[in-house]
């Protein structure tokens, strides 16, 4: 998440309906252009956890609409949407929808794809989605640390200064070489899980006798 993340002033056009650039008759099509099987609409408990999941992100530091995004993508079924199905979904304008994925898109969380057979697009998670966000910090705690190593060469060696900077270029480079073998130990796990699931159609389930 990043630290400079604030949520801007409410805009009013975040509701599509009030949305100039979107009129009833570009919503109609959208709603039209909908892929089959997709509700527009979730259930109230769905609906109530994606907003509960969003309140927690934008605690944590995530930009507000792009938890929004996230938790919407999190629970859709194919973990892909179209930006007309975010913003029927959310109830936000197609430019909130933009400004989001692009935040997400810097975080590594989603990709932008191609609807097949169509000059759509839409925003699928990327399947090992914290991993992929997590591991994508070790360029910018090199960097951090980079800069700290700056710090204490222009501060006095011994200093109470300098020692609260080495502290923190400690920290941060523990934190990264933990992080490393946190992700390794966690793909070493899942590739494990994977090999251990039965095949469809094997055979093997709960229940099965032994011998």
């Amino acid at each position: 998440m990043s630290p400079e993340s604030t949520d801007a002033p409410k805009d009013p056009r975040e509701d599509p309906r009030e949305d100039p650039q979107e009129g009833p008759r570009e919503a109609h099509r959208a709603g039209a252009d909908d892929d089959a099987g997709v509700h527009a609409e979730y259930s109230a408990p769905v609906a109530a956890f994606v907003e509960r999941l969003a309140g927690d992100l934008t605690e944590a530091g995530m930009q507000r609409m792009a938890a929004r995004v996230f938790a919407c993508l999190l629970v859709s079924e194919q973990g892909a949407l179209s930006s007309a199905e975010l913003g029927r979904r959310l109830r936000i304008s197609p430019a909130a929808v933009s400004g989001a994925v692009r935040y997400l898109g810097q975080l590594h969380m989603l990709t932008r794809e191609r609807v097949p057979g169509s000059r759509r697009e839409r925003y699928r998670l990327h399947a090992d989605v914290w991993y992929e966000s997590l591991t994508s910090r070790e360029a910018l705690m090199n960097r951090w640390l980079n800069t700290f190593e700056s710090g204490l060469a222009a501060l006095e060696p011994g200093s109470p200064a300098g020692r609260r900077v080495a502290e923190t270029g400690e920290f941060l480079a523990y934190l990264r070489d933990e992080l490393h073998g946190v992700m390794e130990r966690w793909r070493e796990r899942r590739e494990q899980q994977d090999a251990d699931r039965p095949e469809p159609g094997s055979g093997r389930g709960e229940g099965e006798a032994d011998g």
